[in-house]
């Protein structure tokens, strides 16, 4: 084990709730955007996207790891963004003739993106984001009071 391990950790995780801060922005962005992209020669609303992640190593790899005793035990390694995933809700219809983007019985495609849901996303991301603040934080207390030992 490296004495910068809880570095790489937090640094993964806060690389991690950023990046999926960042597409939860998008999706707020965008949650009025009826032409996002073109199919089949018609404009689709904005679909809402979703981060997963997963650990860089398994529970099980870390705990052989440490019962084997062996000097090249797997300690965590982190987090990695496995997938941007787009949300199969169905479209939000809204009866509105007057839009540009209304079909032929004045309804509209909107986005499924839910602004409430969004919000309680980003609270959690942010918050996940302050916890490995706070751990980058409390590893680098740990090494400053380690190397003052030696003074």
């Amino acid at each position: 084990m490296k004495l910068t391990n809880g570095f790489d950790i937090s640094a993964s995780a806060l690389t991690a709730q950023r990046f999926r801060m960042d597409v939860i922005s998008s999706n707020i962005a965008n949650a009025d955007s009826t032409r996002a992209r073109m199919v089949d020669g018609k404009w689709v609303p904005y679909q809402r996207k979703m981060v997963t992640m997963e650990p860089k190593t398994s529970f099980a790899q870390t705990l052989q790891g440490a019962m084997g005793g062996t000097q090249n035990a797997r300690t965590g390694e982190g987090v990695r963004i496995t997938k941007v995933l787009e949300d199969q809700t169905p479209f939000k219809q809204v009866y509105n003739p007057s839009h540009p983007d209304a079909d032929e019985n004045g309804f509209v495609m909107l986005p499924n993106v839910d602004i409430a849901k969004e919000m309680v996303d980003m609270i959690s991301a942010t918050r996940s984001y302050e916890a490995n603040v706070t751990a980058l934080n409390a590893s680098k207390s740990l090494i400053g009071k380690a190397l003052e030992i030696g003074r």
